[in-house]
């Protein structure tokens, strides 16, 4: 049995991208935004190709996210944030928040959103993978969405 294998590899040549960051836990968002930021540029980006929006928290994320996939101006996003856990409830309004929010976005506006949020326990685990790049989620997200957006153009020619 054969099949047909679309298999596109992580080259951001030519691609645009949106880059949705919370202000709050900055020391956090700091960091990942830096790794994203490299990561983009690694795979060829040019930094005339990124747009960089702040927002004040994660739960802000999804609504500005929206609002740039519906200008068309890019091949994808990142969404880039730090929830961590506290002593009330609130961690598990915000996370939930966040995540539907962001998942809404490429089913409506079929522009792929990269999930560049970190939901963790402590300040020890946000800082771990918040790191040197190899243990940046920003720098992952930016990889996943340049080879999402290139999966994207190749499924529509």
């Amino acid at each position: 049995m054969s099949y047909k294998n679309i298999n596109v590899s992580p080259n951001g040549n030519g691609l645009s991208a949106g880059v949705i960051v919370a202000r709050f836990n900055r020391v956090i968002t700091d960091r990942l935004l830096e790794g994203a930021l490299s990561g983009l540029q690694e795979k060829g980006i040019l930094q005339t190709d990124i747009t960089v929006y702040w927002v004040p928290g994660a739960f802000e994320i999804p609504t500005v996210a929206m609002e740039a996939a519906k200008t068309g101006e890019f091949d994808f996003l990142i969404a880039i944030g730090a929830v961590i856990r506290g002593e009330t409830s609130h961690f598990d309004y915000v996370s939930l928040g966040v995540t539907n929010g962001i998942s809404s976005i490429p089913i409506e506006t079929g522009v792929p959103v990269a999930f560049g949020v970190l939901t963790t326990d402590n300040m020890e685990q946000a800082m771990a993978r918040s790191g040197p790049l190899g243990s940046n989620r920003g720098y992952d997200a930016a990889l996943s969405g340049i080879e999402t957006a290139n999966v994207i153009k190749e499924l529509r020619g």
